[in-house]
């Protein structure tokens, strides 16, 4: 009963408990804390019919796959994420995880050793147009989505620029594998270069012709493994879809950052 005292002395004193329920056994020792806001958005605002924080983790954790829009009433749960601090802190988690991994390794030093970068909001960031088209609420339009990519003004994903810098210091060689087409280019070519990506191997386009039909996980497993009959090790591959690091020739160790507005198989 003392700590039961305790929790709510801790309660009055330093935070307000509504968002905490205590629940005393039959002999009044034990208890359990659980959440009375189950269904809350980033700011505590309810959300009826879903829970937008159990939604994305869904999501992050590929059980839920092949959605097509976020929940029209997750948008302004999904917006204050990507919009506030804890999407650059949960891309800070994942980048830092990958230089520990890569600092801790002796490349052989004959420039084969390859880190494998997605592009779309894992180099560049397309929230600029997603801000104006419901953080992923509003079905893809392939028409107004190229016109935002052919201004080229995307700008980078600040962690993923940090550790491409770091990558480039400890001596890897930067391939970058997009689902582009390759009408799109010199215009992605530009816009990285403008954004910071100064310096790499490669960057791999699809060609819309010969993977017509196919899956991004197809798609990139076929030019990953192109890669490697040309002699070149994938130490690393880092992106937001989990297309981007599943199937074959993913490398020795794949990373997944967060995104939550879309969906690719």
């Amino acid at each position: 009963m003392k700590l039961v005292a305790l929790i709510f002395s801790l309660c009055t004193i330093i935070i307000p408990c509504h968002g905490l329920a205590l629940e005393l056994d039959d002999h009044g020792f034990s208890f359990r804390v659980f959440p009375l806001r189950v269904k809350s958005g980033l700011g505590g605002h309810y959300i009826p019919g879903t829970s937008c924080s159990s939604w994305r983790l869904g999501v992050e954790a590929h059980n839920i796959i092949d959605w097509k829009t976020v929940p029209q009433e997750c948008e302004d749960y999904v917006g204050n994420y990507l919009l506030g601090k804890q999407y650059r802190e949960d891309s800070k988690a994942v980048t830092e995880e990958a230089y520990k991994y890569a600092k801790s390794l002796n490349l052989v030093g004959d420039g084969k050793d390859i880190w494998v970068f997605d592009i779309d909001e894992t180099s560049l960031s397309n929230l600029p147009y997603y801000a104006h088209h419901g953080f992923g609420v509003e079905k893809y339009n392939e028409t107004s989505f190229n016109e935002w990519v052919d201004l080229g003004t995307a700008p980078p994903l600040p962690e993923s620029l940090k550790l491409y810098k770091r990558l480039l210091r400890l001596g890897f060689n930067i391939v970058f594998l997009t689902g582009r087409p390759e009408s799109q280019k010199h215009i992605t070519l530009k816009n990285l270069k403008n954004a910071g990506f100064t310096t790499f191997h490669t960057l791999i386009v699809k060609d819309t012709t010969k993977y017509k039909g196919k899956t991004a996980v197809t798609y990139k497993s076929s030019e990953r493994k192109k890669l490697e009959k040309n002699g070149y090790r994938i130490v690393g591959n880092i992106g937001d879809q989990w297309s981007d690091i599943l199937g074959t020739n993913t490398g020795n160790r794949t990373f997944k950052l967060p995104d939550p507005m879309y969906y690719i198989s």
